[in-house]
This record gives C-alpha cells, structure tokens and sequence, in this order.
C-alpha cells in the first residue's frame, strides 16, 4: 500500500471516529437554577419540582376558566399586570394599530397612526403598566408625533404638554368603569 493511500485512510478514519464520537449519548448535567421559592438561593434543577409551572400553581388562566380566581384585588387571573388596566388601555388606543402588546410585561405599542383630520401628521404610543394594582401611578403613557415635510421625510415634532397624562386619565377612568362592571356581576 503506498503511503498516499495510507494517509488518505488514515484521514478518513480519524474524520469518521469524529463524528462517531459526537453522536454519543447526551450527556446529563445538573445546572444550577434559581430556587423557586428563595429567589436568592440556586439549587441543582433535578430539585426543581419538574410538574410545576412556569406562571405559578394552578397555571396560566387568562380567562378564569378553571373558576379558580387567585388574581386577589388586581382583577388578575394570570396576567402579571392589572387586568382592568390592561383592558381599559386596549379599548382606549383600540383606533391606533398595535405593534405589539405583551400582557405578562406590560408594555403596548401602537404603529404609527394618521388621522383623517391631518394626513401631514402621525401618532405612536407606548403604554406601560407598571403593576397589578389599580392605583393612579399604576399606567404610563408615551405619545410620539411626527410631521410630514412634504417630500415624503417625516420628522419629529411635540406634543401638547397634556397629551399623556389626558390619555393615562382616560385609561384610568375606563379601568375603574371596567372594575365596577366586574364587582356588579359578581354581586
């Protein structure tokens, strides 16, 4: 056999053993993990109760179809924010096109949005909630306008100073119709 063969097997073989030798069984680590109960605290994951949820006991129930309301006073059920809050925002910017709206964060984001009444301007929003209870400082809002500079560029202009805090009041005003209504049906 000439060495030109016999390094070109040689080469195969050490290719093919490689590849072997990755399809192994996986190897079983035992990382550390949070500690579900002290956040503080790391335990090895085999400890972690594998059966339990990531959104807490009884999981994730947006709706209140297990008839289990554990939300307490925030009118909660599942979502990490305010429920009445997280309604009253979506009903108040309903006429905006949303981007986005993750109700485990909080946070909503509208596309941006011309009115018929002014086809030179448009208008984006961010709401923010910032917890589960519905209190006055409990939502944010961010308004951002642009205006058209006639070739089609649009470009950042002001707010009246008012704008945000008249849409925060006007969320909060229809959270608290939303609570009312809620409290009366169960009533």
């Amino acid at each position: 056999m000439t060495a030109t063969r016999y390094g070109f097997r040689v080469v195969v073989a050490a290719a093919a053993a490689a590849m072997l030798a990755g399809c192994g069984l996986p190897v079983e680590h035992d990382y550390l993990v949070p500690d579900p109960e002290y956040k503080d605290r790391m335990i090895p994951e085999s400890q972690v109760n594998k059966n339990a949820s990531v959104f807490g006991e009884g999981g994730l129930d947006i709706f209140n179809l297990g008839g289990n309301n554990k939300g307490g006073p925030g009118g909660g059920g599942g979502l990490a924010v305010n429920s009445y809050l997280w309604r009253a925002s979506l009903d108040t910017i309903a006429f905006m096109p949303l981007a986005s709206a993750d109700p485990f964060g909080g946070v909503i984001i509208t596309d941006w949005y011309t009115p018929a009444e002014a086809p030179d301007e448009r208008y984006k929003m961010s709401v923010y909630i910032l917890g589960r209870e519905l209190r006055a400082d409990g939502i944010k809002v961010a308004v951002f306008r642009q205006r058209s500079n006639g070739n089609g560029a649009w470009i950042a202009s002001a707010t009246a100073a008012d704008t945000a805090s008249s849409l925060e009041n006007e969320i909060l005003t229809r959270a608290r119709q939303l609570r009312l209504t809620s409290t009366a049906k169960n009533n």
